[in-house]
């Protein structure tokens, strides 16, 4: 027996399409999650799936493992796309599983695809259905359901994880593809060499549908030729189109950048550049990519290495002369020098800290020596009487002076770490300190 739909219109329907499997044993990918014992095989061999979010990128078995759960289920299978679809559509389904379950005993369940392109009302929509059974609730999504989804939702589904298909799982997608009769492409006297294959597979980023579509691009193109086989130039024609996942505000994106920056923190500049070409390949605006490098230079950076902040100005200042791709070397260059300098969040914590206080202490005035007397009044009322001018004071400073607010603990919020300069600056603190102790004790 096929794995696959036999219908009249089979062969008039994209490759893609026609490759999806109408049993579990022709499904391909995601071990994590069907093997023996999984929990979501648990519910599927039950006959008795509960509502879920599908969550994964393009192309890894969404849509495919809905319908399979609703054959295998006996269930009838609804399909919405958030895309198109409102609050209309959404009662027009409700209504017909209502409708099955009275006339016919029957349940439903009701495939959800692109689920985040609802509003958060929308989605409320769904709530009381699936709480009283009308239909299993299935949601397919490409963003992370902790920000997408409302929590109502999430608490009433499970969310299932879906990984992008490894070459391995691609390659026996496209060998089924080229070896089933009933797909229409084995009959057309077509070979694609084993080394293309391979080179087809490695090329589509994990996406089982892509890796179909374009299979049947190249099949196409070399048939329009009238080659019995494809040959390496049609391959790389069709391939030269394709891109790697990146989505420029979502998942993908905010994962990417988050390791790029926590490459440079972990002294690591080769794990920099890879996610750096990783960004810039998928087409990251290069000046996003240098306010965040300047943002490292200062937060993991710091006065451990000052020139670290420079350097990373300057890329940008080339990059800006430059424009791409002469300038993307220079950006280069700044985020394999912050990943090799010495770090220290130093400033970063001391920054933390006064702002925390100056936000939870009020408006503390300034202790009147601290403050400018540019008038005769004020010079009258003692601003600046006391003050002590660095320069007259012995080695340029004033021992035991106090520049906080005149009710308020003196705070210690910068604390040099014992790597590059800033082991120098802890010295001189240090020293500095050891001076107004012994103002304060005489």
């Amino acid at each position: 027996m096929s794995l696959f739909e036999n219908t009249d219109d089979l062969l008039g329907r994209p490759l893609a399409d026609r490759m999806r499997p109408t049993s579990l044993d022709g499904y391909i990918g995601q071990h994590h999650l069907l093997a023996e014992g999984k929990p979501l095989q648990q519910a599927i061999s039950s006959g008795n799936p509960h509502s879920m979010i599908l969550w994964g990128p393009p192309g890894t078995g969404k849509t495919t493992l809905g319908k399979l759960i609703a054959g295998y289920c006996d269930m009838e299978f609804i399909t919405i796309s958030a895309v198109l679809a409102g609050v209309k559509d959404v009662r027009a389904a409700v209504t017909r599983a209502q409708q099955l379950q009275q006339e016919q005993g029957r349940r439903t369940l009701l495939f959800v695809d692109e689920v985040h392109r609802f509003n958060k009302s929308q989605q409320d929509a769904f709530l009381p259905y699936v709480e009283d059974g009308t239909f299993t609730f299935i949601g397919a999504t490409t963003e992370n359901p902790s920000f997408e989804l409302n929590n109502a939702l999430l608490s009433r589904a499970r969310v299932y994880v879906l990984k992008s298909l490894e070459t391995a799982d691609l390659r026996q997608i496209i060998d089924r593809a080229m070896d089933n009769v009933d797909l229409g492409l084995a009959d057309r006297g077509i070979e694609l060499a084993e080394p293309l294959r391979d080179q087809l597979a490695e090329a589509v980023d994990g996406d089982g549908r892509r890796a179909l579509n374009l299979l049947e691009i190249v099949i196409d193109l070399a048939d329009s030729k009238s080659q019995t086989q494809v040959d390496e130039d049609d391959l790389a024609e069709v391939l030269s189109g394709t891109l790697r996942r990146f989505d420029k505000g979502g998942e993908a994106f905010y994962d990417q950048i988050s390791a790029l920056h926590k490459s440079v923190r972990g002294s690591s500049p080769d794990g920099a550049l890879y996610w750096l070409c990783r960004m810039l390949d998928g087409g990251c605006d290069p000046v996003y990519l240098m306010r965040r490098i300047v943002r490292m230079a200062s937060e993991d950076i710091g006065n451990a290495d000052p020139r670290g902040l420079r350097i990373a100005l300057d890329a940008w200042e080339s990059f800006d002369k430059l424009g791409r791709p002469e300038g993307d070397l220079a950006i280069a260059q700044a985020v394999v020098y912050l990943a090799c300098a010495p770090k220290s969040n130093a400033v970063y914590n001391a920054f933390n800290q006064a702002m925390q206080d100056v936000r939870s202490q009020g408006s503390a005035e300034v202790p009147v020596h601290l403050r400018n007397a540019p008038t005769k009044l004020m010079k009258e009322l003692g601003y600046g009487k006391e003050y002590r001018y660095a320069h007259h004071e012995p080695d340029a400073y004033a021992a035991g002076e106090n520049y906080f607010p005149d009710n308020m603990q003196p705070r210690n919020y910068y604390q040099p770490v014992n790597r590059g300069l800033e082991i120098k600056i802890a010295e001189k603190l240090a020293r500095l300190k050891a001076l107004d102790e012994q103002a304060n004790n005489r």
